[in-house]
C-alpha cells in the first residue's frame, strides 16, 4: 500500500531531488496532511533534525495528534523514540540510532530501521555519511529487532525516475519476513501496485506533490476484484466504525470520493456516480478509505449527517443502532433543538448541577456491588458524562481518539516502563 511522505524543512513539507540542494516542491505541512491522510499512516520526516541544523518537532507532535503518523529524522536515542511514541506516534522510524542496543530497548512492533542507501551502501545523518556498510548487511544484523525496514534508494530519491523493482525484491526476501516500506523514484501506480505484490509498502512524496500521480490511483494501484463488473465492495461505517451500509466502488467513484472528501460510491442501477445526500441532504464527510487484508474491499469511515444513511430513512441499512454513540447524537440533538422541560437542557444550562450530578453519579458507582448494580450506576456516569461532552461541544470521537493515543504510550507517569522492550519475537 502507499505510504504518503511528509519531509519537514524550516516549517514547510519538502520534495528535495536526492536529498540535496534546495526544495523543488514545498507546501503547508498540516495542509497536505490533512489531504493525503484520508488514505492512511503518514511518514513524518524532520529533515532539519537529521542534519543536525534545526528541529520541526513542534509540527511533527500536531502532527502525529491529528494523524496516525510514522515519524522520524533526528531520533538517536531511546528516550527520543520513547517521547515520540508517547506523543502518539505509530512507529518511530531510526537510521542512525537503530542499532542492536537500542533497538533492544524499545517495542519492536513499533520500530522502523531506516536503510538510506547510495549504489547499495548506506548513508546517515541526513544522506550526508557513507558507513561502510551494505544495506543488505544491516538487512541481516536487524530483522529480527525491528517491526519494518524504510529502504530508500538515494539516487533515485525525487527524480521521479522509477523504483528498481529488482532491488526492491532481493530486499523484501532479505528482510526475512519483516515488512519494507520502499521509497526513492516511485513514480506511477503499475510500480506500487507491483511493490505490493513483492509484499512491500511504497512511500511516496515527489510524485504525490507534483501531480505525477493521483492520491486515489496511488492508493487503488493494488487493489483487485473477483466481480465480473469489477467493482469493489464497500463497507461504510461511521467514525464509531459503526456499518451503515454495503454499497460498491471503482476507480471513478474513488478518485472522486478522495478529491472530493464525500461519501461518493458507484450505482449499480445507474451506472454512474452516486454522491450520497445529492437528493436527501444527508450527505457524509469522508475521513478515511481503508482497504482490507485481501485488497478485494473497502472501507469508507464518514461522518453522516441527517437523518441516516439508509434510503428509508434510518440511521443504517438494519435499522436504528444504539448505544453510546446513539446516546451521544441523542443527547446533541436535544440540546440543537431543545425540548422545554428536558432535563439534559437543564443541566446544559446549569453546570453547577451538572457537575454535582457527575460528582454523585461517580461515588455510587465506586459504592456498587452487584453485577446489576454496577450496570445502572455505571450507565449513570456515562449519561452525565455524555451530557457534558455536548453541553461543551466535544464530541465522542475526540475521547475514543485519546484513548487510542494513551494506548500507544510506553511509559508510566514516574518514569516506569509500560510495555516489554522488543527484541526477537
Amino acid at each position: 500500500m502507499i505510504v504518503p511522505s511528509i519531509d519537514l524543512m524550516e516549517g514547510r513539507a519538502v520534495q528535495l531531488v536526492g536529498g540535496r540542494g534546495e526544495p523543488v516542491e514545498t507546501a503547508d505541512p498540516f495542509a497536505t496532511a490533512e489531504r493525503f491522510a484520508v488514505v492512511g499512516e503518514l511518514a513524518v520526516i524532520d529533515l532539519d533534525a537529521a542534519l543536525g541544523r534545526g528541529s520541526n518537532a513542534a509540527i511533527m507532535r500536531e502532527l502525529a495528534r491529528r494523524h496516525p503518523c510514522r515519524v522520524g529524522g533526528g531520533i538517536r536515542s531511546v528516550e527520543d523514540a520513547l517521547g515520540w511514541l508517547d506523543a502518539g506516534a505509530e512507529k518511530v522510524i531510526l537510521g542512525t540510532a537503530a542499532t542492536p542496543d537500542v533497538l533492544a530497548e524499545l517495542p519492536r512492533d513499533r520500530v522502523i530501521a531506516a536503510l538510506d542507501g547510495v549504489d547499495g551502501e548506506v548513508v546517515v545523518r541526513g544522506w550526508t555519511e557513507r558507513t561502510g556498510a551494505t544495506v543488505f548487511n544491516r538487512l541481516a544484523e536487524l530483522r529480527e529487532l525491528v517491526g519494518g525496514f524504510l529502504v530508500t534508494f538515494v539516487e533515485r530519491e525525487g527524480r521521479l525516475g522509477g523504483i528498481d523493482l529488482e532491488a526492491c525484491r532481493r530486499v523484501v526476501e532479505a528482510a526475512g519476513g519483516t515488512r519494507v516500506t520502499a521509497a526513492g523514484g516511485i513514480t506511477t501506480a503499475a510500480e506500487i501496485a507491483a511493490l505490493d505484490r513483492l509484499g512491500a509498502d511504497a512511500q511516496v512524496g515527489m510524485a504525490l506533490y507534483t501531480g505525477r500521480l493521483g492520491l486515489s490511483e496511488a492508493f487503488a494501484a493494488p487493489l483487485v476484484s473477483d466481480r465480473s463488473d469489477g467493482l469493489w465492495p464497500s463497507v461504510v461505517c461511521d467514525e464509531h466504525g459503526v456499518a451503515l451500509g454495503l454499497v460498491y466502488s471503482n476507480e471513478t467513484s474513488l478518485a472522486a470520493a478522495v478529491a472530493e472528501r464525500r461519501g461518493v460510491y458507484w450505482s449499480r442501477s445507474r451506472g454512474g456516480l452516486w454522491r450520497k445526500g445529492e437528493t436527501s441532504g444527508a450527505i457524509q464527510e469522508l475521513l478515511r478509505v481503508e482497504t482490507d487484508c485481501d485488497r478485494d474491499a473497502l472501507r469508507f469511515t464518514v461522518r453522516q449527517t441527517g437523518p441516516g444513511f439508509c434510503h428509508r430513512p434510518a440511521r443504517t441499512c438494519w435499522g436504528p443502532d444504539a448505544g453510546l454513540p446513539a446516546l451521544e447524537r441523542r443527547l446533541r440533538d436535544r440540546l440543537t433543538n431543545p425540548v422545554p422541560g428536558s432535563y439534559t437542557e437543564k443541566l446544559a444550562r446549569d453546570p453547577a448541577l451538572l457537575a454535582a450530578k457527575l460528582v454523585e453519579e461517580a461515588a455510587e458507582l465506586a459504592a456498587a456491588g452487584t453485577p446489576a448494580e454496577v450496570a445502572w450506576e455505571a450507565a449513570d456516569v456515562l449519561y452525565f458524562t455524555f451530557a457534558t461532552l455536548a453541553a461543551r461541544g466535544v464530541p465522542l470521537e475526540a475521547v475514543a481518539h485519546e484513548l487510542d493515543r494513551r494506548s500507544r504510550v510506553t511509559r508510566r507517569r514516574d518514569g516506569s516502563r509500560l510495555v516489554t522492550p522488543g527484541g526477537p519475537s
